[in-house]
Order: C-alpha cells, then structure tokens, then sequence
C-alpha cells in the first residue's frame, strides 16, 4: 500500500465522533431559541446585517461559509480518486442514487408535499420558495461528516475518501446545471448569475483554497497535519452554529407564527433520507458488495452538503426566503436521523452478509 493511501486511512479513521458532534442537534436548538430572542429584541442589528452585501452576497455569512466549509475540504485528498479502480461497484451505486436518484426525488416529494399536501398549511407566497429550498438540499452530497458516519459504522476509510473526493469533483461542474434543471421543470424562475456566483464562491474558490492548504500542512510533515486538523475541527461546527443565529434572527416571526412550517418540511426531507439511505444499501447488496463498503455507500447517498445549501439559499433567495428555512430544517434533523440510519446498517450486518 503506498504511503498516501496510508495517510488516507490515518485521515478517514480518525478519533470517534466528539460529544459535540454527537449532540449537533442540541446545539442547533439552542442556536434557534438565541437567533429567536436576538432577532425580536434587536431587530435593526440583524436588519443592518442584512444589508451588508455585494452583488447578493451577504458578506457576514458569506465567511461564516467560508469558515464552515475549507477546514472540511482540506481533509479531502483528491489524490485518493485512483482509488476509485477498487471499488467500481460501490462507487457506481453510490453516484447513481447522489446524482441520479436523490435531487429528483426530492424535487418529487417537494412537488407532493408541498405544492398538493400541505400546501392549504403553508404560506401560499413560500411554496416555491420552500421546493427550492428542498432541491438546493438534496443536488449536493454530504462532504465532511461522512467521515464520522463512515467511522461509526467501520467503513472502508479508502473507499469513503475516494467517493467524497469524486463527488468534490463533480460538484464543481455538476451542481448548477442540476439545481437550475431542477428549479426549472418546477417552474422556479432560476436567476443564473447568482447561482454561478454561489458554485464559483461556496465550491470552487473553497476547493482550491483548501488544496492549497492541505499542501503547505502535508509538506511540513503528517503530525503538523493532524495536529492542525485537531485544531481548526471546531471551526466548521462553530461557524455553522453561528449561521444559524443569524438565520434564525431574520427567520424569527415566520417561525413563531407558523411553528408548524419546520415539521411540515421536515416531511419530504426525512422520506428521503430514509427512501435513498435503504435504496444504496440494498443495491450494494444486489450487486455484492462488502458491508464495509456498503455502509459509508448508504449513508453518503442519504446526507447532504447542506452547509453549501443553506449558502446557496441566501445567495440565491435571501434570509428571510423559505428556500433558506427549509435548508435549515435539513441542518436541524441531520444528525439525529443519520445517527439512526447508522444503527440500522450496524444492526443488520448478519442479514447483509447471508445475501
């Protein structure tokens, strides 16, 4: 095995999930109830916030992003693609249900719930909103915190790696023209040049920038590495945390008048975790792939980069937008329902392997 694939596995196998990561959605709620209370008791601060932008570009989130998003991309080593060769079949059913399977079936259960369901609940002016909102969710797969559900369910940490640094790769290229197809056979007028502005900042930019980095950190040795990666680990949380009390600051009102909305949304995005997660994990099955593989196959296809999206929908649709609010709720019930779909692949290693 080469010396970088052993870097790859020391990287993808690292320490346990913390007890912050593990309780993420606590903090989430509490984030809520402080952007709430900031967003009522100083409404002209968060309104001065709101306008600090360029080009659309709210300049305070848009580095709260930038925080939230390299420290996780400098963990990608794109040099594991050739990696790739050695796990075709996972792989292959990993791409098809992120690429193929995922956005669309959101976009469909978007157009279920929330145009036909649950639309006589809903703010008819926010219906298309929140669809965009769900699609922006689902057209990007998970990037960092696979790694700590690969961990948790003894992935294959080469395979994990290889898959996040494909699908890096893809989104760079892949992300718009979906999101704008999408968008638009929902008929959600699709404002391109703010879309490319949020690929080239929230993706590209970030990609690069981070690649950079991780070069100048590898180049003075593999324990300078990790122990930088110890370092800025709770940046990403922290910043992500901070987003929240942002969003939910100019969310405020809509969310104690309609408090409703976040279960309602949370709806379409819960089917399709679970649907896209058990979808992944029987066709590895199908087509003979180990456990160690198919578990971190199952649970990259079922998450979302939902850091990306919730940036895009400020980007693209503003704060106080529902594609915004129903970015939020994905970051809300990610990690307690991938938690779950992690039990369920441990759990069933002995009915996976008699296949």
């Amino acid at each position: 095995m080469s010396a970088q694939c052993e870097v790859a596995i020391k990287q993808s196998a690292g320490a346990p999930m913390s007890v912050f990561e593990r309780y993420l959605t606590v903090w989430v709620f509490l984030c809520i109830l402080i952007g709430l209370g900031l967003g009522q008791c100083l409404p002209g601060v968060f309104q001065a916030v709101g306008r600090m932008e360029i080009a659309r570009v709210n300049l305070p989130v848009g580095l709260l992003i930038w925080v939230m998003i390299i420290p996780m991309l400098v963990k990608v080593d794109f040099g594991a693609l050739h990696e790739v060769r050695n796990h075709v079949k996972g792989i292959g059913v990993t791409l098809f249900v992120n690429w193929l399977v995922k956005p669309f079936s959101m976009a469909f259960l978007g157009w279920l719930f929330i145009r036909n369901l649950f639309a006589p609940m809903l703010p008819a002016d926010q219906l298309d909103s929140y669809i965009a909102g769900l699609i922006l969710l689902a057209a990007a797969p998970c990037t960092a915190m696979v790694f700590v559900w690969s961990r948790l369910t003894h992935g294959d940490p080469l395979f994990t790696l290889s898959q996040v640094a494909l699908n890096d790769s893809i989104m760079v290229v892949a992300f718009a023209p979906l999101v704008a197809f999408l968008l638009g056979i929902s008929a959600i007028t699709v404002p391109w040049d703010t879309l490319f502005t949020s690929v080239v900042l929230y993706i590209v930019i970030p990609v690069v920038l981070a690649q950079i980095w991780r070069k100048s950190l590898l180049a003075k040795g593999q324990d300078h590495f990790d122990a930088m990666m110890a370092k800025i680990g709770p940046w990403s949380i922290t910043a992500l945390l901070a987003t929240l009390v942002l969003l939910f600051a100019f969310q405020g009102k809509a969310i104690i008048d309609k408090p409703l909305i976040i279960a309602l949304l949370a709806v379409p995005i819960l089917i399709q975790v679970f649907f896209n997660s058990a979808l992944a994990y029987w066709l590895n099955r199908a087509v003979g792939e180990k456990h160690n593989v198919a578990c971190p196959s199952a649970l990259i296809g079922a998450s979302n980069f939902f850091e990306l999206a919730v940036a895009a929908a400020i980007s693209l649709f503003g704060f106080e937008s529902g594609a915004t609010l129903a970015t939020v709720v994905g970051v809300l019930i990610e990690v307690p329902v991938m938690l779950l779909v992690v039990k369920v692949v441990n759990s069933s290693k002995g009915w996976y392997e008699r296949g």
